[in-house]
């Protein structure tokens, strides 16, 4: 986001805006009032097209119909996205001699953000970070450009809903081509993504924080003679080794599972289950290693959903779907 350059006086159009006539007449002048950091007043043209004969007025340079330059727009909506509530930033704005309402900040942090959806709106987005959250008490799901770092879209449907995730996901790759999806380790990912087509990185953050809380807890529970299992586990899972996949099913392959139905799991079958579920999901662990354009955690898509729940609690416009995704829009437009 960038502060329009604003001029004091247009330039003669080159034609007319109703017939594209080349003709054009002055046909008067006014100083218009602007509200402005630098600038009070504006010379304002009118012309009159010879061929359709209708009159029309030129505007310079970062000004419109509106009392407000974009200038002083973009600079209310940047400073609204620094964490300025829109009552701070007509105080910010007030040592510019110039005197903004609320409501007006707020309709220019809309106006930016819906320039900024509609630039990203069919934006081609190759490998996407999904995560979802809960604020206010609505679950919602939450889709960033790990390319660039932009929110592309923020649907209200709960994470449990896999129906409703891929139907959102269905809709977001048709929009921005979307190849790839990096996300949390939930079950319903797996086949989702295949599914769609997509491939799959799941955040190392998250593999990696509840792997070592298994790994602890077998370590409390099983006999001796299998924790050189769980060390060889952790030391996999750390380096990641391109054969990780395959040790990982050649020590599922060494424990024993005779496990009958309604008998209790005992610390072995636990020891068990790990490393199969590991070894199956082990190339999603790792994608990262086969596309350099994918990265090994959902961090940006996290931070996203950080600056949206604290800007909810401390300012307006985080009411409603299309509110929060302005909010994000404008706030991660100013710190990339």
């Amino acid at each position: 986001m960038f502060c329009p350059k604003v001029s004091e006086s247009s330039e003669r159009p080159k034609h007319c805006r109703y017939c594209k006539g080349e003709i054009l007449q002055r046909w008067g002048r006014v100083e218009k009032r602007v509200k402005d950091t630098k600038m009070r007043r504006v010379k304002v043209f009118r012309f009159r097209c010879a061929g359709c004969q209708r009159t029309f007025r030129h505007y310079p340079a970062g000004v419109q119909r509106a009392h407000q330059t974009e200038r002083l727009k973009a600079l209310a909506a940047v400073c609204w996205s620094f964490g300025l509530s829109h009552r701070k930033v007509g105080l910010v704005l007030s040592a510019f001699g110039v005197s903004l309402s609320r409501m007006s900040s707020w309709r220019d942090v809309q106006e930016a953000a819906e320039a900024l959806r509609k630039r990203a709106k069919w934006q081609p987005a190759r490998v996407v970070g999904v995560d979802g959250a809960w604020q206010n008490g609505v679950g919602v799901m939450v889709a960033v450009d790990l390319g660039d770092g932009q929110p592309l879209a923020i649907g209200q449907i709960d994470e449990r809903d896999a129906a409703g995730v891929r139907r959102w996901l269905r809709q977001l790759q048709q929009e921005h081509g979307i190849t790839a999806i990096v996300t949390d380790d939930l079950a319903m990912y797996r086949g989702m993504t295949e599914r769609l087509g997509l491939e799959h990185q799941v955040c190392q953050f998250h593999v990696r924080r509840w792997v070592g809380r298994a790994c602890r807890e077998l370590e409390q529970k099983l006999p001796g003679e299998w924790l050189g299992v769980v060390e060889e586990i952790k030391r996999i899972m750390e380096e990641l080794p391109p054969e990780g996949g395959r040790r990982l099913f050649e020590l599922w392959k060494q424990v024993p599972g005779d496990l009958k139905r309604r008998q209790a799991r005992t610390a072995v079958d636990e020891l068990r289950s790990l490393l199969g579920r590991l070894s199956e999901s082990y190339d999603r662990y790792t994608a990262f290693f086969h596309d350099p354009g994918i990265p090994w955690t959902n961090n940006r898509t996290e931070q996203a959903i950080g600056r949206m729940k604290v800007r909810a609690k401390s300012v307006r416009g985080y009411k409603t779907i299309s509110g929060r995704l302005n909010g994000l829009l404008v706030s991660s437009s100013t710190l990339t």
